[in-house]
């Protein structure tokens, strides 16, 4: 932003001289000139911070956060994914009622797996075990339709995208009411450029810039989804189905 400051010459006359002054990285005009973050590297920024903590188990409140990510690109490819974000939302409010009663106790995903194993709890239909379960094979969704469309985007329809990803991590687990709402669900997919435009929000960047973000986000998001299947592997609930 250039503004004129007023001077005092060697003639004694007032001149205006033009000043340049430099915004501040927060400020708004900055945030234009380079693109403001997208959720995409939001979410992995937050996500390399925690892979840095101290902690023995997967975080709650890291596991949360992304479990809302997914929420949000779900938003993004429309009505059409109402059903998987039905099941979402429900899972995201079960699991955060239960880090309410306790939020330092519960703040590891383990010791809420290990409570309700102990308790016997585990494997009904409205625990919160079975909603980790749940909210992480949307999450291995999430990352196989980030990965295809960081890779393979310019050669493949997002439809066959998402039911490429659909088939290789929630089709397996769903019975076959699920399966048949999904696949009636698949062929009203917006086109990829909307959808791409959705994921950059306000601020229009690149698509290369987009794709940088989304390859950061994967590179996290996959072990991170490891650690917490170990998790559900080491107390016997990985193998679980839809009922």
């Amino acid at each position: 932003m250039r503004t004129w400051e007023t001077t005092i010459g060697d003639a004694g006359e007032k001149d205006k001289r033009p000043t340049e002054t430099v915004k501040p990285e927060g400020s708004k005009e900055a945030q234009q000139k380079h693109g403001s973050p997208t959720e995409i590297r939001l979410a992995s920024e937050e996500l390399s911070v925690a892979v840095n903590l101290p902690e023995t188990d997967a975080s709650t409140y890291v596991f949360l956060s992304l479990s809302h990510l997914i929420l949000r690109i779900l938003d993004k490819i429309g009505p059409t994914m109402a059903v998987l974000r039905q099941d979402v939302h429900r899972n995201i409010e079960r699991l955060e009622k239960m880090k309410l009663v306790d939020p330092i106790l519960y703040s590891s995903l383990g010791e809420i797996l290990k409570r309700e194993v102990d308790e016997g709890t585990a494997r009904k239909r409205e625990s919160c075990s079975r909603a980790i379960l749940w909210l992480t094979r949307s999450m291995d969704f999430g990352l196989a339709l980030l990965e295809r469309l960081e890779r393979d985007s310019e050669f493949i329809s997002l439809q066959q995208i998402i039911e490429d990803s659909y088939n290789n991590t929630l089709k397996p687990w769903h019975g076959w009411v699920s399966s048949a709402a999904y696949k009636v669900a698949l062929k009203l997919i917006p086109v990829k450029e909307v959808f791409f435009s959705l994921l950059m929000g306000h601020e229009q960047q690149c698509i290369n810039m987009l794709k940088g973000d989304i390859q950061k986000l994967v590179s996290l998001l996959g072990p991170f989804l490891d650690e917490t299947h170990a998790l559900l592997r080491k107390f016997r609930l990985d193998r679980l189905k839809s009922t």
